[in-house]
């Protein structure tokens, strides 16, 4: 790690959210006067409840929970009986059964009597064991299940009486108007007593705490989740059961780093045993690994058995869905910005997966689909003759295995299809790539011009895996994640002990959060993404691929209502002005006839990227915004949803909710491809990326193209910047961290030293092959 060592801080006034004069308020309210809401002492749990109650209600949920129940013991007694009570030579016909009215064999036939199956369940020790702990993990999640029904039922009182919400028009409530209400009662009721007044941000805060940190640590590359194998090259590996354990031993596990929900453990607040610290944590992470690796047996059988029943009838009735794609895991965290809801996450990818699947679709082999096409024939062939046969006669199906050829030719022909492309599909991965773009925000820069490569399109894979991919991935997850834990995370414990305290600030009324959360651009901002003149941060400071920025525009598009930091809005309001007039196509600030070539082209390529994706949107008939023709004018002129919900129904209210969440969505992904351009041109003939054990990067430009810095200059002027260029190389992976062998730049400004040796992070060292 970089020679860069803070201590953890309270947050200063550049980050605190409260008004003037409430950093250290502690509100007293008189006994009488106190509601039930009053000074809930779990906020981010309460939260958290309320944002995951909005889109299911009480009912939903508990029928989800009980199911869950039922579920499991179903999974668990129906494996016991089918390995222990069934006949299956008389199943399989290779046991005669006598009869002394049929001669037709039963179903029940095949079943074993009760004391025999008894006695060798009781015979093997296995099932005991299985039994054993999956008696001990149902009784368990039966507690659980008991303390949120309790917990279910408060939050929907709370829904009731204190939002005035009924349960009726919850579905249809949008979470910007449930946030409202939320920051509107707490001036009534108090219930959180450490400010006045709460925030849009205090909220995202509570519900998201743990969540920012990983995603801060999947921007710096910090946990061990790429691979370089010896055939497969680099790979991702980032399963729910390795997220689970990360969680576990980050946040709430027996001895994690946090005390609480809110509150990072006081040792860990300090540099002066970062040593001692790391040293815990490494002996932690191998007991955690170790446990993994001893229950690894029941976890895989169950992984197992319960890929087996919820899959196979989803195989034969749809064979293809194998061949379908989903968002990984990593890509969701890679994906995601600060400070964004899981549905709003979900909702964004689901945008943009028919574009991501038609990206994907451009590279199939013309081999593969010559292959897949006679494949597909001679299986077709066979199958239709087996199919006039039945037809002309059912008895067929008696031969043996004959319906099983019908089966798996059929099974063949679906899977052959998937690789045949459609004859009418035009290869544009280019156009397909900046579509994408559009709506997940975030893409390395090497990618574009360089979407019709398989290099692309591989590392996209990453992002965007095949279906059974991901079914692999989670089957192997138990045997795969105790390794990681034991041989990759526990080496990387003393840069963990590091990045939590160097990034963990105290927010009033809030509690410890990751300083990236606050999205602040002074502290956390990158000159390469329009930040430049305005950051003070260190290199090990930046978050990278404009994770902040992106995330700002973000938050404060998703939150109108939401008043950020001087500063901020300041960045924000030129950004969207920028953003307008370009699209626009008005007058710039300097005259035209004063431009240079590379300047025009500039100013016209970015404005021809913001028509050619406004141009597919619908244009705006509405009268409420006369003077702007396509939607993304609409930022400009937009109404507090909150406002227009209260008008004559509650179906208009409604609609127009829905109408402003969607103009907000196309608002961001048109000021992300401004963004993403404005970056791409800016970094041009840039030499080296920024990365996490960075030293300092040459801040000469002498050595920049001239073109270069006539780009960079007239983009920056407007935001008050020297037109300094950041260099950044292709080819580094996602996340901005320097590949083994690469030079270490050094760090923007020198910072000051502890006195003793062991406080300072470590040195660097080389990356495994085997862990990026």
């Amino acid at each position: 790690m970089a020679h860069f060592d803070t201590e953890y801080q309270r947050l200063e006034a550049s980050y605190s959210d409260s008004p003037p004069g409430e950093e250290n308020l502690l509100m007293h309210v008189p006994e009488g006067a106190k509601s039930h809401w009053h000074h809930i002492e779990n906020l981010d749990l309460f939260f958290q409840r309320i944002s995951f109650y909005m889109k299911n209600g009480f009912t939903c949920m508990l029928l989800g929970e009980i199911f869950e129940l039922v579920q499991l013991l179903f999974v668990v007694g129906f494996t016991v009986f089918l390995a222990n009570c069934v006949d299956y030579d008389i199943l399989f016909a290779n046991k005669f059964v006598n009869h002394t009215d049929s001669s037709k064999v039963t179903l029940p036939d095949a079943f074993l009597p009760v004391d025999v199956c008894s006695a060798r369940i009781r015979d093997n020790a296995f099932v005991i064991f299985v039994l054993i702990i999956s008696g001990v993990f149902w009784l368990h999640r039966l507690v659980k299940f008991l303390y949120n029904v309790c917990c279910y039922w408060e939050i929907r009182s709370f829904y009731i009486n204190a939002l005035k919400m009924t349960m009726s028009e919850l579905p249809y409530a949008t979470w910007q108007e449930v946030q409202a209400r939320i920051v509107e009662i707490q001036k009534e009721h108090q219930i959180c007593i450490h400010k006045k007044e709460l925030t849009e941000l205090d909220i995202y805060h509570r519900i998201l705490r743990f969540k920012n940190y990983m995603v801060a640590m999947v921007n710096k590359s910090l946990l061990p989740v790429r691979f370089r194998l010896p055939t497969l090259g680099e790979s991702v590996f980032y399963t729910r059961g390795l997220k689970y354990n990360f969680e576990l031993i980050f946040f709430w596990g027996p001895g994690s780093l946090f005390e609480n929900e809110w509150s990072l453990k006081p040792e860990y607040k300090r540099g002066g045993n970062r040593l001692e610290l790391a040293d815990r944590l490494a002996s932690r992470i191998l007991w955690i690994g170790i446990a993994n690796l001893l229950l690894c047996p029941v976890i895989l059988v169950w992984q197992i058995l319960y890929a087996f029943f919820s899959y196979t009838e989803v195989i034969k009735r749809e064979p293809g869905s194998l061949g379908a794609r989903c968002w990984s895991l990593y890509g969701r965290c890679y994906l995601r910005h600060f400070n964004e809801l899981d549905h709003e996450l979900m909702s964004r990818l689901s945008k943009g997966y028919k574009a991501a699947s038609k990206y994907m679709n451009c590279f199939l082999s013309p081999l593969l689909t010559v292959v897949a096409k006679n494949v597909a024939f001679f299986a077709g062939s066979l199958l239709a003759v087996l199919i006039a046969l039945t037809i002309y006669d059912e008895d067929v199906l008696a031969v043996e295995h004959v319906l099983t050829s019908i089966t798996l030719l059929g099974v063949c022909i679906t899977v052959c299809r998937s690789f045949i492309p459609d004859k009418h599909m035009v290869f544009c991965p280019e156009q397909l790539l900046r579509v994408i773009l559009a709506h997940i925000h975030y893409m390395p820069d090497h990618w574009q011009g360089n979407a019709h490569r398989y290099e692309t399109r591989d590392q996209f894979s990453q992002l965007f895996q095949y279906k059974a991919v991901f079914i692999l991935e989670e089957l192997i997850s138990p045997v795969v994640t105790p390794i990681i834990l034991i041989f990759c995370l526990r080496r990387k414990s003393l840069e963990i002990i590091d990045f939590f305290r160097n990034f963990t600030v105290e927010v009033v009324g809030v509690g410890d959060t990751c300083s990236f959360a606050q999205m602040d651009i002074r502290q956390h901002g990158h000159p390469a993404w329009m930040s430049a003149g305005k950051t003070e941060a260190s290199i090990y400071q930046q978050a990278e691929d404009g994770k902040t920025e992106l995330s700002l525009m973000h938050f404060a598009i998703t939150n109108p209502q939401w008043q950020p930091p001087q500063e901020t809005t300041q960045f924000i309001s030129q950004l969207k002005e920028r953003v307008h007039r370009e699209a626009t196509g008005a007058a710039s600030d300097t005259h035209p006839l004063s431009l240079s070539e590379s300047e025009v082209h500039a100013k016209s390529k970015r404005a021809f990227i913001l028509l050619s994706f406004t141009h597919l949107l619908i244009p705006i008939t509405s009268s409420s915004c006369p003077h702007f023709r396509y939607i993304f004018a609409f930022s400009f002129c937009r109404t507090d949803a909150r406002t227009v919900s209260s008008g004559s129904s509650a179906w208009e209210g409604q609609l127009t909710s829905l109408v402003l969440s969607e103009y907000a969505s196309t608002e961001m992904s048109i000021h992300a491809l401004y963004m993403h351009e404005l970056h791409k041109q800016q970094s041009r003939g840039e030499l080296s990326r920024h990365t996490w054990h960075r030293q300092e990067s040459d801040e000469s430009s002498d050595s920049v193209p001239d073109e270069v810095r006539t780009i960079s200059s007239t983009t920056l002027d407007s935001f008050g910047a020297g037109g300094k260029v950041v260099r950044s190389a292709r080819g580094v992976p996602m996340g901005g961290w320097a590949e083994e062998g690469q030079a270490a730049p050094r760090h923007h400004e020198t910072l000051p030293e502890e006195s003793s040796e062991d406080d300072m992070p470590p040195q660097i060292h080389k990356v495994d092959a085997g862990c990026v």
